[in-house]
């Protein structure tokens, strides 16, 4: 058993940075609660390739000294990193020893932004390697969901999923080339915010994927998932307005032939229709063709991700895994045979675009995923098809949204009968994230969810 006591741990970054603004409490005492709890629950969970404990708390004490805390938006926050983004004196893992980069001597542009908003990291989180995944594992670990550890988190930002929904960290960067952020967030009851295109820096990766991979946001309230997204995107933090009345198009097809929502998925696209249809806006439901080729190109695309990140050097030849080498074979041929276009996505996204304007729709609302989470085990050591086919089976909503380049949100939408939570998504045109945002808030007007997965953080609050 746990000892309960009061802490830090548990309340939104929103309060904690309030707390440490008026000198209610100190970045170094928040810091040190986080620090606490993560050394108690990362065992159960491995959401950590790395915890900074000495160097954290170092930082924690300079926010503390800082003389314009008032204008701090994260004054004291604890924060994880996604371990393939650069954080000075770390080495990047990228997901495996065999993909490993030297210790990182600079910062990445949003750990800048996160530790200049007042934040402080206190580590870098868990995916599998090279991103490719949808669950996170390795021979040092797996990352297991804090609502039940026999299933995944999720991935590729599985880690930084479990930190949140256990409370190790009240918000978590993450990144997201064909649903990392947003399939993690459905998996572990949070928000997950993928913005657009040329709204976030990236630098992640040969060519950030093609263009798909973008830096984003998860949390455990809209307010905070906003604060976020302000900070990495170097806004100033604005109070979301509520929408006026929107169309919001509903439609429950798969982007992959064959997979369908399950029975608690759709319900929860069915339950968010009706709370958005009382908010008062116009809901309608929509056949939104999802062309053959797309999934081709989008298969074609994930395989040439992964050459291009091995070629680039981040690993190389017999030391990847070998799920990982099968994935690398492809895009290689893929890449020799020009199936890579990006014509094909700018035709995609041109279309996408055409959707939201020629209908006069606003939102797209959709299902986050198609089944439950699969176990949490060794998918690393498993055979490529294996992966393939769990992956593609319960995660296909996300990635034409990648391919498209448009904003997408997942947002709690209640539990599934076996008690695992379960989200759907938000889709918008180029530039809605705030828009996205709003109507998640009004979401959480309605319908509040739990923040964190039972029997977590353990500990009892220090905020009522």
């Amino acid at each position: 058993m746990h000892d309960i006591v009061p802490t830090w741990v548990g309340t939104t970054a929103r309060q904690i940075a309030r707390a440490v603004r008026r000198g209610d409490t100190s970045a170094t005492q928040v810091v040190a609660d986080h620090l606490d709890h993560i050394a108690r629950a990362d065992g159960e969970l491995s959401a950590f390739r790395a915890v900074r404990g000495g160097e954290a708390i170092v930082e924690a004490e300079k926010v503390d000294e800082q003389e314009d805390l008032a204008n701090l938006s994260l004054a004291g926050v604890p924060v994880a990193v996604k371990e393939n983004t650069p954080v000075a004196g770390l080495a990047t893992w990228h997901g495996s020893a065999a993909a490993r980069t030297p210790v990182a001597e600079d910062d990445h542009e949003i750990v800048r932004r996160l530790r200049g908003a007042g934040a402080v990291v206190v580590g870098v989180t868990r995916m599998p390697e090279l991103g490719l995944w949808a669950s996170t594992d390795d021979a040092t670990g797996v990352s297991r969901n804090p609502w039940q550890p026999s299933r995944t988190p999720g991935g590729s930002s599985g880690g930084a999923a479990a930190a949140v929904a256990s409370g190790m960290v009240p918000i978590a960067h993450g990144n997201d080339g064909f649903g990392s952020i947003r399939i993690p967030a459905a998996c572990c009851g949070l928000l997950g915010l993928k913005p657009g295109t040329d709204v976030v820096p990236r630098q992640l990766g040969t060519e950030d994927w093609f263009g798909m991979t973008e830096n984003g946001i998860l949390a455990s309230c809209v307010v905070d998932a906003a604060i976020g997204f302000a900070v990495l995107a170097g806004r100033r933090v604005e109070k979301l307005v509520q929408p006026g009345r929107l169309r919001v198009a509903v439609s429950l097809t798969s982007p992959v032939v064959g997979v369908r929502a399950d029975a608690a998925n759709r319900d929860a696209v069915a339950s968010t229709s009706r709370r958005l249809a009382e908010a008062g806006h116009d809901v309608v439901g929509t056949a939104l063709n999802y062309p053959t080729a797309l999934g081709l190109q989008g298969l074609a695309t994930w395989f040439a991700a992964a050459a291009e990140d091995s070629a680039a050097g981040r690993a190389g030849g017999r030391d990847l895994q070998s799920r990982t080498r099968r994935h690398v074979a492809l895009g290689r041929w893929v890449q020799r045979r020009g199936y890579v276009r990006a014509a094909d996505r700018a035709g995609w996204r041109e279309r996408m675009i055409g959707f939201f304007a020629d209908r006069g729709t606003d939102v797209l609302l959709t299902p986050a995923l198609a089944s439950v989470p699969p176990v949490a085990t060794g998918w690393a050591r498993r055979s490529w098809s294996a992966n393939m086919w769990s992956n593609i089976r319960y995660a296909p909503y996300a990635a034409p949204w990648n391919m498209a380049g448009l904003p997408a949100l997942v947002v709690p939408a209640g539990l599934r009968p076996d008690g695992l939570p379960v989200g759907v998504q938000l889709v918008g045109p180029p530039g809605s994230e705030l828009l996205l945002l709003a109507v998640a808030g009004q979401l959480e007007m309605v319908a509040p969810w739990q923040r964190h997965a039972p029997s977590w953080p353990r500990v009892a609050s220090a905020v009522s």
